[in-house]
Formats: C-alpha cells, sequence, structure tokens
C-alpha cells in the first residue's frame, strides 16, 4: 500500500486510485466532462537477455466520483507505490551504463534527459514526460541531462507483485 506521503502526488498528477467510489457511466449532466484519453508513456525494462528496451504503453481511465460534491474525474486503476522522492541533476549530468535500482514511475517536472537503451534505442524526456523505469537487470541504461537548465523529476517506486 502507498505511504500516506505519496497521496497528495496521486492527486496532483491524477494517477490514483478509485478503490470503493462507484464509476461514472454517463457524463456529467451539469458539465461536459468526458474521460481522458490514455496516458501516454515510455516503458524501459530488460528483456529475456538481460538488454534494455523501451516499448510504449498507455495507462486507461474511467470517471470516477473521486471527491464529491466536486465532478467527475478521470481516474486510473490502483498502482501500488513506496513513496516518492524528487530527484535534481544539473545541466551535463551524465550516467554511464547502469541498471534501475528498482521498477519506478518517473515524472518529469522541468529539464530534459536523454535515455540510452542497451539496444541503442535513444528517446528524449521534458516536461510532462512519464516514464517507467524497469530495467533492474543486465547492462541497464545511460542517462543525460541535456537541457541547459537542470532537472527536476518525481520519482514513484513501485511495488513489487507478489507471486
Amino acid at each position: 500500500m502507498a505511504k500516506p506521503a505519496f497521496w497528495w502526488f496521486v492527486v496532483l498528477v491524477v494517477v490514483g486510485s478509485a478503490s470503493g467510489a462507484a464509476v461514472i457511466r454517463q457524463e456529467s449532466e451539469s458539465q461536459d466532462i468526458k474521460v481522458a484519453e490514455p496516458l501516454k508513456y515510455a516503458r524501459l525494462y530488460s528483456d529475456s537477455s538481460g538488454d534494455s528496451r523501451f516499448a510504449d504503453e498507455e495507462l486507461t481511465f474511467e470517471l470516477v466520483d473521486f471527491a464529491p460534491p466536486a465532478p467527475p474525474i478521470s481516474v486510473s486503476e490502483v498502482i501500488d507505490t513506496d513513496g516518492v522522492v524528487i530527484i535534481s541533476s544539473p545541466s551535463g549530468w551524465y550516467g554511464d551504463w547502469h541498471p534501475a535500482p528498482r521498477r519506478q514511475f518517473l515524472f518529469c517536472l522541468s529539464g530534459a534527459v536523454e535515455v540510452e537503451a542497451s539496444d541503442g534505442e535513444v528517446r528524449r524526456f521534458g516536461p510532462g514526460s512519464v516514464i517507467l523505469v524497469e530495467d533492474t537487470v543486465g547492462k541497464g541504461h545511460v542517462s543525460r541531462v541535456v537541457s541547459s537548465e537542470r532537472g527536476f523529476m518525481v520519482v514513484v517506486p513501485v511495488v513489487e507483485e507478489q507471486p
């Protein structure tokens, strides 16, 4: 279960829980409220040979009566987390080949970071980007801050699924 400090962030980015809330099956009569389009994010993972690769993923939403009496909002499935950390690196920072320390979502707040997977693919992430990093084994990836400004990211460790 997520720690209490995380919940303020959940509401802020609308990545949260709808547990126990009634799902709204129709649009609000007082406002033209529609469910949000899926949130696209990049997934960086290790394949069976230990090479890191990117995949494009989507997080879907449902309209939920999340905080009555406020109108319904789009809410994703529950993602169990283990806290929130904000990290920052200066312009030009470079992290040579390394695996992720754990499965974690990264939300880019400012600056831009470039990530190279061990299969050679390079992607750039700027403000508003979401990345699920889970290449925790193998060679890992290279990270570098490519913006002229310092980069700030919110890191949300994901709780490992129990077998």
